[in-house]
């Protein structure tokens, strides 16, 4: 037992486990924030009065939550950049492949994760009384109007719940990024597997601990926030 414990105090030593969850945590963040962006605009176009704009935002949300997201991190890492030759980092820079690799993984889980923003937005839309469109347009106010000042600050609160998930599923999926040649925590997991096959189980539970730290946060901050500023119906 002692040299067990031994074993996992050196494993815990050689390797930086805190920052290759750092690295997923920074994917979640960064993937986050664009994807609630993308997500936004699709969720507007999807309610929008334009025939063209709704078959746009319903196509390329069916399309991309139907296509695994692993052909997605690989399409932006080898398509773009190894085919068309597109970098989103300083080539002079010393950390050039890293940053490169990680933005590119960035710009795939948002264009993933959008869709699902999309959808969990569009619900939230769904909770907003008729009436308070009707009203919009009672007083004069345009489509982009309504939607800015009346339906959306409604709906965003009505898809909290839905949107605390989907951000839940983010982090999950950031381990996805190692497609695109970014060490993370998955990553690092398989290396101390290979090496060190005698501490499988240790391994597994740091590694199950720490995604615990990471989901079950944001699982009570989504479900406190749903309950203080949900929509009453």
């Amino acid at each position: 037992m002692g040299d067990y414990l031994d074993g996992i105090a050196e494993l815990l030593g050689s390797y930086d486990i805190l920052g290759a969850f750092l690295v997923n945590v920074r994917l979640t963040l960064y993937s986050g924030v664009l994807a609630f962006v993308i997500g936004l605009v699709l969720a507007v176009m999807r309610v929008s009065p334009a025939p063209s704009l709704q078959w746009a935002g319903a196509t390329y949300v069916n399309l991309v939550r139907n296509t695994p997201l692993t052909l997605i991190i690989l399409g932006c890492s080898l398509g773009l950049w190894g085919q068309l030759g597109i970098v989103l980092a300083d080539r002079q820079s010393p950390t050039f492949l890293l940053d490169n690799n990680f933005r590119l993984a960035v710009l795939g889980l948002s264009l993933y994760t959008a869709a699902f923003v999309c959808e969990a937005l569009r619900s939230g839309v769904n909770t907003v009384p008729p009436g308070q469109a009707e009203a919009a347009r009672a007083i004069g106010l345009t489509f982009g109007q309504s939607m800015r000042m009346v339906i959306l600050p409604q709906a965003i609160r009505g898809a909290i719940a839905p949107l605390g998930n989907t951000l839940i599923a983010l982090a999950k999926n950031t381990t996805v990024a190692q497609a695109a040649g970014v060490l993370q925590a998955s990553t690092l997991m398989l290396t101390m597997i290979e090496f060190r096959s005698d501490l499988m189980v240790a391994i597994f539970l740091v590694v199950a601990l720490g995604w615990l730290v990471i989901v079950l946060p944001i699982g009570l901050v989504a479900t406190a926030l749903s309950r203080r500023l949900g929509v009453a119906q």
